[in-house]
């Protein structure tokens, strides 16, 4: 089966709401985690991310490590992980802030000067619910926030579209030591309409859009996503992406 390849997926965030790591809701703002090696970029943010009602920062880092301590220690919903920073990395620290169990709820959204390269790939296989260049707009910052918060899939739209599940397709930005998935098995668990709602999600619509197309309910096809990231053990619709590609029940269009 085939898409347009439009992994886009920045959508209506109201729809999927699902909380971060202390379960942030009305009361309580989004908590935000900056991890940048450049201080004149944290403050900047900082000054952006306090002046919402609804975020604020709990924690700033200077590099990938300070990262996963701070993460641990301050339990943030949102962290903004720069790709490239001194010692460790920001792929690095995506890895084990995705891996540790305690981290389940916390949402990393890279920042980076190349919107479009392997490390972006590589992000997204290592858990990372999406992208954004450091050149956005303020509103495309905190809209990010909010997105990866709400659990979407944040694919930069400044990104060359389908270039992501090239990459994916072609094996392009293998992480070198992590196996593979059995996706073949991990598919078979799916039902028809799972197979079919992940399609539309890799394809980059909203749960009002694959309600649309597919004449059910958003909230039925919410209980869709969730069992499907459920058996797939994805964290959320951005590892869902990443699997209709890898797996290749979804096959990008030739550029």
């Amino acid at each position: 089966m085939t898409t347009d390849g439009a992994t886009d997926a920045i959508t209506d965030a109201g729809t999927d709401a699902i909380t971060g790591a202390e379960g942030a809701g009305p009361d309580r703002p989004i908590r935000v985690l900056l991890a940048d090696d450049q201080a004149l970029l944290r403050s900047a943010f900082k000054v952006l991310v306090n002046s919402e009602s609804d975020m604020e920062v709990v924690a700033e880092a200077a590099d990938g490590a300070e990262a996963v301590e701070l993460a641990r220690a301050t339990r943030p919903d949102v962290v903004l992980m720069d790709i490239r920073m001194p010692g460790t990395d920001g792929l690095a620290a995506t890895r084990l802030i995705t891996a540790d169990p305690g981290l389940s709820g916390v949402r990393i959204v890279m920042l980076t000067t190349f919107e479009v390269d392997e490390y972006v790939v590589q992000s997204l296989r290592a858990g990372a619910s999406g992208f954004l260049g450091k050149g956005a707009e303020p509103e495309e910052l905190l809209g990010a926030i909010r997105i990866a918060h709400a659990g979407e899939a944040l694919l930069s739209p400044v990104a060359t579209k389908g270039l992501i599940a090239t990459f994916l397709a072609q094996g392009g930005g293998a992480d070198p030591g992590r196996e593979a998935p059995a996706y073949s098995e991990r598919l078979a668990a799916l039902t028809a309409r799972e197979r079919e709602v992940l399609v539309l999600v890799a394809g980059g619509h909203s749960n009002d859009e694959i309600a649309g197309r597919l004449d059910v309910s958003p909230l039925t096809v919410k209980t869709h996503v969730n069992r499907t990231m459920a058996k797939l053990g994805a964290r959320d619709r951005a590892q869902l992406v990443v699997t209709a590609y890898e797996s290749g029940l979804v096959r990008p269009r030739a550029e």
